[in-house]
């Protein structure tokens, strides 16, 4: 029997019913992210990387652009077949960060983008420690709309409002796994970024893509819409605009295999 942690109802559930909308609503990542991947992690030609969590691939263009062998994880099969759709050259797997189906120190690099916070635990870390070459790298990477702006911080209260026990990166929580043997100090980045687009897509389907919003009955789905095109409705940066750019901050963690 599989005695790894089961996925959180959230991801599972929601995941896999909101593939089409999480490629729609998602924000890419800023162009400082490519150096860092070259710079920070040592990504190359010659090395390899998984992309552990990886979803429908959002990230995984930006892997491969650094000319680096991919493989890609994920345990929400819907998501994956987007992945696999789009990039077929990515070595595909379904699997969970508990039990990832590679081999002892097969990997140079281990990137989780937009995914850490759903298997922060030692039982994760100690798997991708087990993966990763000596010397090897493991990214966190997340995309956060940047809250300090007033209108954004009342978007993402409407959100916040339904997240129940789905774990979030913006509480931290996540941080409790570390320190943990094997790996080094942790560094930290950060960039500037934004989501330019229709506030159909930036707004509406970047909240529709959240898996806890994409788990609820559709008559929720429906109040969280309503509360949202009201909120653009009273915002004048937002009101009969068919552009509109969602400022976020990109947060970039490194930490280094010791032994």
């Amino acid at each position: 029997m599989d005695s790894t942690p089961a996925i959180h109802r959230a991801a599972a559930d929601g995941y896999a019913k909101g593939a089409d909308t999480y490629v729609r609503g998602r924000p890419d990542y800023p162009p400082e992210i490519d150096a860092w991947l070259h710079e920070t992690l040592g990504l190359t030609a010659g090395s390899t990387v998984l992309d552990l969590g990886a979803g429908t691939g959002k990230f995984t263009p930006r892997l491969l652009a650094t000319g680096a062998r991919v493989i890609a994880v994920e345990p929400v099969a819907a998501m994956l077949a987007k992945l696999a759709a789009t990039q077929p050259g990515v070595r595909t797997m379904v699997g969970k960060a508990e039990a990832i189906p590679l081999p002892d120190a097969s990997v140079d690099v281990v990137v989780c983008a937009q995914a850490f916070h759903w298997f922060a635990t030692a039982e994760a870390l100690t798997e991708i420690h087990r993966v990763l070459k000596p010397g090897g790298r493991l990214a966190l990477v997340w995309n956060m709309r940047d809250a300090r702006v007033p209108w954004v911080a009342r978007m993402d209260s409407i959100v916040n409002e339904f997240e129940g026990d789905a774990p979030r990166y913006y509480t931290g929580a996540w941080r409790k796994a570390f320190p943990h043997p094997g790996f080094g100090a942790m560094d930290e980045r950060h960039y500037a970024n934004h989501h330019t687009g229709s506030p159909e897509d930036v707004i509406l389907n970047r909240v529709r893509s959240t898996s806890f919003i994409s788990a609820l009955p559709p008559q929720k789905q429906a109040l969280v819409d309503e509360r949202l095109r009201a909120l653009i409705a009273a915002e004048p940066e937002l009101r009969d605009q068919a552009v509109v750019t969602v400022p976020y901050d990109t947060a970039a963690y490194c930490l280094a295999r010791l032994d």
